[in-house]
């Protein structure tokens, strides 16, 4: 089973899945946790250059295919062996993110845009996507609480940046209720953990 949490900056994903993956494991489940840009050793190197090298101004169209390039490492080297061992794979952000803001945020054409997603992860696609909705504002103000004027560049952008990523997450949530499971990031930890294991797939 693969499943996803996604959400703009400040949600509470990795709380969530941090928690998700702590209640599968005391059930007796073999399960994997892991994280995009991330998850790889080169994944890692990755992250680093689109999130925290300033000294780089990166072209948007060198960001996706930076976020590609993990993915198809992370997909081949950790996702799919764990899948193919039977384990449970939770992973904080997957291709939802990159439609979400290099799609409507970046202004990159959504189609081309699923078509180098799912080349990139080898067609796999999330058995449950939880998506934590919260106002950006909010979110932010979060994030700047926790780590102070310790921005990544993502976080640096502007409201309406990150306005039309919380739109693209629903857009995405509504043509795809079967998949997408919307949780009320304005609760507390506990209210969107207990929501979220309600939803887990059988």
């Amino acid at each position: 089973m693969f499943i996803t949490v996604e959400g703009g900056e400040g949600a509470g994903k990795t709380t969530l899945l941090n928690r998700l993956y702590d209640h599968l494991v005391a059930s007796g489940k073999q399960a994997l946790k892991t994280r995009e840009p991330g998850g790889t050793p080169l994944g890692e190197e990755i992250r680093r250059l689109i999130l925290h090298a300033h000294e780089f101004q990166l072209e948007s169209r060198t960001e996706l295919f930076l976020f590609l390039a993990d993915r198809a490492q992370h997909v081949e080297k950790i996702i799919k062996p764990a899948l193919n061992d039977g384990k449970i794979v939770l992973c904080d952000r997957f291709n939802d993110s990159t439609i979400a803001y290099q799609g409507l945020a970046r202004g990159h054409p959504t189609d081309k845009l699923k078509a180098l997603c799912q080349f990139a992860s080898g067609d796999l696609t999330p058995n449950r996507t939880f998506f934590i909705d919260i106002d950006p504002p909010e979110g932010l103000r979060r994030v700047a609480e926790n780590r102070g004027d310790a921005l990544d560049r993502i976080e640096q952008e502007t409201i309406n940046f990150h306005t039309k990523v919380r739109e693209a997450f629903l857009t995405l949530a509504e043509r795809d209720p079967g998949r997408f499971v919307v949780l009320n990031g304005n609760q507390t930890p506990d209210e969107v953990f207990n929501a979220a294991i309600a939803k887990l797939p059988g």
